[in-house]
């Protein structure tokens, strides 16, 4: 990827790849969800209001169900509050997810033992949103990679080069491994956060907001760096972000999230390019693109985001979707196939808008 093509964040229009990896034949998995389930129990400050209505609880996750091959990069869109965040930490163990199960390599990380999760979670790290939180502020930018390779068996002899080795691969100099992470910017944090997460030698990244605290000059130069990794060591990637055309620039499929569910999932070309379920639609066409000057004629999404002690029955975007009708009231769609590809959609009147949508242009 060339940092041209990544500087054009603004532009949600996928480039031609050819045949991307979600769509050449492969192996099992490297990771499998299924059916995942995250709630959390309220707290005494919001206990008292969500008895009114009969609600002890918040489902954050609800049910989410992918698979992750080697060497690809899965994006998962959503508003704020669609359950990404979390998805993200269930993924890696730092939520215990309360029902489903999360599959790495065949293995059941969800009912692994100590021993078993420390081997597992050695081959999949995170990278966080804000570096300077996940970074220990009193412990060097080397002692925070070396720790992270002495505690996983990874380190050699020759300490001082295996990290000035990994501060290479993400484009910082040696001479930084001294350094305290606030002597540096916030892109340089965001790159020794990186080759922290890679002194494990990972197969798996899971990327959680990862650009979106940055400017846009230096989320072109990560997103590079991204791209760049997953070709040089193998990696396959977990891309959490709200930001479109960031997913687009850096994926091969992606998946849709509202309210704690998956209602889209398809190669990323295909659904930014052709969306198909009313909630992708809306995202793409209130997505602002400089590079189009024609007026967009797909009505925005209306109004907000229900709250989490009112979900809506049936289909959860029901009171948002232009197209619902009595039935998506009271049976919650499910993904289904959809077309000739490895493409899902949760709809029930998906044939309806697309027809109405066909009829307008």
């Amino acid at each position: 990827m060339s940092f041209c093509r990544a500087l054009r964040v603004n532009h949600i229009d996928p480039p031609d790849r050819g045949t991307t990896p979600a769509e050449q034949p492969r192996s099992r998995p490297i990771l499998s969800v299924r059916n995942l389930v995250k709630w959390f129990d309220l707290d005494r400050s919001l206990l008292a209001a969500a008895r009114r209505r009969a609600i002890e609880r918040v489902t954050a996750v609800d049910g989410v169900s992918f698979d992750l091959m080697p060497n690809e990069v899965l994006g998962i869109v959503g508003e704020s509050g669609s359950g990404k965040s979390t998805l993200a930490r269930c993924l890696v163990s730092l939520y215990q997810p309360d029902g489903g199960q999360v599959l790495f390599d065949g293995q059941d990380m969800t009912h692994a033992g100590r021993r078993e999760l420390r081997s597992l979670h050695r081959r999949m790290q995170m990278v966080f949103q804000d570096p300077f939180t996940s970074l220990n502020p009193r412990k060097s930018i080397g002692g925070a990679i070396l720790e992270a390779g002495l505690v996983h068996g990874r380190v050699g002899p020759d300490k001082e080069g295996f990290v000035a080795n990994l501060l290479s691969i993400v484009g910082l100099p040696p001479a930084l491994a001294g350094r305290l992470p606030r002597a540096l910017s916030g892109g340089q944090r965001q790159r020794a956060a990186i080759a922290r997460a890679l002194a494990v030698e990972p197969e798996v990244l899971i990327a959680d907001e990862a650009v979106s605290a940055l400017d846009l000059s230096i989320q072109a130069q990560i997103l590079n760096l991204f791209a760049d990794l997953k070709d040089r060591l193998g990696l396959a990637m977990v891309f959490i972000a709200h930001d479109l055309a960031v997913v687009s620039n850096v994926s091969d499929r992606v998946a849709i999230m509202y309210l704690g569910r998956i209602v889209e999932e398809g190669p990323v070309r295909l659904v930014f390019g052709n969306p198909q379920h009313p909630y992708t639609k809306a995202l793409v066409a209130a997505h602002p693109d400089p590079m189009i000057r024609r007026r967009r004629d797909e009505a925005p999404i209306r109004g907000d985001v229900p709250s989490p002690f009112e979900i809506p029955s049936g289909c959860r975007y029901r009171s948002r979707c232009p197209y619902a009708e009595a039935r998506c009231a009271v049976q919650d769609p499910m993904l289904e196939p959809f077309g000739d590809v490895k493409r899902q959609v949760a709809c029930h009147v998906l044939p309806f808008a697309n027809a109405s949508l066909a009829e307008k242009a």
